[in-house]
């Protein structure tokens, strides 16, 4: 979102806000009774506010999806991590071996030259 875009709910959010202001303004100034106008204005609140539900709502749906796509890369990094670790203490107990049996070599051939 740091890049300057902005997502398909946010910009949703915007022009539903946008159009319920501008309807609320064109309700109070048109030639209308107080009881028309406060009617008017609820309808279009009432709009507005299942509208605004609507997009939390998907919001809501992205993110819990988000979530579960993350967690599932978490775990498969998790994974790849764990083996590349074994694999690392497989390798350093065989050369650990390796280098055991070089110095006892070395030992017993000093041992015997002296």
């Amino acid at each position: 979102m740091g890049n300057g875009r902005y997502s398909a709910g946010s910009v949703a959010l915007a022009f539903l806000l946008g159009g319920a202001v501008g309807a609320g303004l064109a309700l109070l100034v048109a030639p209308k009774s107080g009881e028309e106008t406060r009617q008017l204005l609820k309808g279009q609140a009432e709009v507005a506010k299942d509208e605004a539900r609507k997009v939390a709502d998907e919001v809501k749906e992205k993110a819990t999806e988000l979530i579960e796509k993350s967690k599932e890369v978490v775990e498969a990094k998790k994974a790849v991590l764990e083996s590349a670790l074994e694999a690392g203490k497989e390798a350093m107990e065989r050369e650990k071996e390796r280098l055991i049996a070089k110095i006892k070599k070395e030992e017993e051939e000093e041992a015997e030259t002296t």
